[in-house]
């Protein structure tokens, strides 16, 4: 068995900061001591910050890889390849992959969204059994209510996919996430070059959708997340109702509330509050909704997510710990908490016996820079 030491590091564990040394194997963490001391052999880290590994709950940086751009299928194992190199270089060591499970069969020819999620799926739970991956993978499947082909698609997944999250998933115009409607248009003139008939016929055949198949496809989702012991997550929230709603289903997890009111909703029904790190860094949302950093300052805030971009994770959690005076409830969020929320206790904190997933970085100019990821005891970047 090899042991590894990093000494002289500026340790963050769940509610301290303080300089020593941390030794750990594939097995786990063995010890943590006080101190500047560098013992022989051990890794000199000249007070750069080691904290636990970054857990990732909501990421669509997969689908970037395997459509990199407009109408571009890449190769599904060379995409979960890159994708996972990338996680593991820039401190995420384990991450729950966002695959989109519901379709709207018209989409094929204007978007190119098209059913992916198995066949991704079996693709990562291969590379997982085979070992060739450098970090640790779970599903989270996006359950798309308002879709053609959603209980056909999760009819494809079981107990044994390593389904950790389903969330809920309303994208309806006009409502939650797509509240603001010019910031719709905006998007589906930019991202797909839609046309102003085009969008308009886009939001009639979302509406009749919603209205055929919502509630329907609702109960379906949360029964399935239920049949394979998924967290529930809802996705969204924008009013007193919708939060509402996601109680009476048992949602724990709550992605990206539009609103102060849904976000005091959340916190009320003890939900765990997931915003996205890109929103703290950019300082608001690109949709036009609650900036990240409003609902922190107010005690809303749990948990980060690097969304669409993974860099920000580590930067996220940075920025929010300085901008409070506590960096070490800024790295919870990114670590600890998320663990909590997804029933992963072995996890997600520098203690003895957890699993050495561990990174080193430092902050130069405000920016985080990864010195060291340890995934397993294994140095993976």
């Amino acid at each position: 068995m090899t042991t590894t030491t990093l000494a002289n590091a500026r340790l963050i564990t769940e509610d301290a900061e303080f300089i020593g040394s941390i030794t750990f194997s594939e097995h786990g963490i063995i010890d943590l001591d006080e101190g500047a001391t560098v013992p022989i052999g051990a890794i000199d880290c000249e007070g750069d910050y080691v904290c636990p590994g970054l857990i990732e709950l909501h990421t669509d940086n997969l689908e970037r890889h395997l459509q990199p751009r407009p109408g571009v299928q890449w190769g599904r194992k060379a995409a979960i390849l890159a994708h996972d190199r990338e996680l593991a270089s820039i401190g995420i060591t384990t991450v729950f992959d966002a695959l989109r499970v519901g379709s709207v069969l018209s989409d094929t020819d204007t978007t190119g969204y098209a059913k992916y999620a198995r066949a991704t799926a079996t693709d990562i739970l291969s590379l997982v059994a085979s070992n060739n991956l450098k970090i640790s993978h779970f599903l989270h499947l996006r359950a798309e209510i308002c879709t053609d082909t959603l209980p056909d698609e999760l009819d494809e997944f079981g107990e044994s996919d390593r389904v950790g999250l389903v969330s809920l998933m309303d994208h309806t115009p006009g409502q939650r996430q797509f509240r603001n409607i010019e910031k719709l248009r905006e998007y589906l003139r930019g991202k797909h070059g839609f046309s102003d008939d085009e969008i308009e016929a886009h939001f009639a055949e979302r509406v009749e959708l919603q209205a055929r198949v919502g509630r329907k496809h609702r109960n379906i989702a949360v029964d399935f997340g239920r049949s394979v012991g998924a967290i529930l997550a809802s996705h969204d929230d924008t009013t007193n109702e919708d939060v509402g709603a996601s109680v009476d289903v048992g949602v724990t997890v709550a992605e990206f509330p539009t609103t102060i009111e849904a976000a005091e909703a959340c916190r009320s029904a003890n939900q765990s509050i997931i915003m996205g790190a890109p929103n703290v860094i950019r300082g608001g949302s690109h949709s036009g909704n609650v900036a990240a950093t409003e609902l922190g300052d107010s005690g809303l805030l749990d948990i980060l997510s690097s969304d669409y971009i993974p860099a920000s994770l580590l930067m996220g959690a940075v920025r929010l710990g300085q901008r409070q005076g506590d960096l070490v409830a800024g790295i919870r969020m990114v670590t600890s908490t998320p663990a909590d929320a997804a029933g992963l206790d072995d996890r997600g904190r520098l203690e003895v016996g957890k699993r050495a997933d561990i990174i080193r970085f430092c902050i130069n100019d405000d920016l985080p820079m990864i010195g060291g990821v340890y995934a397993r005891g294994r140095q993976v970047a």
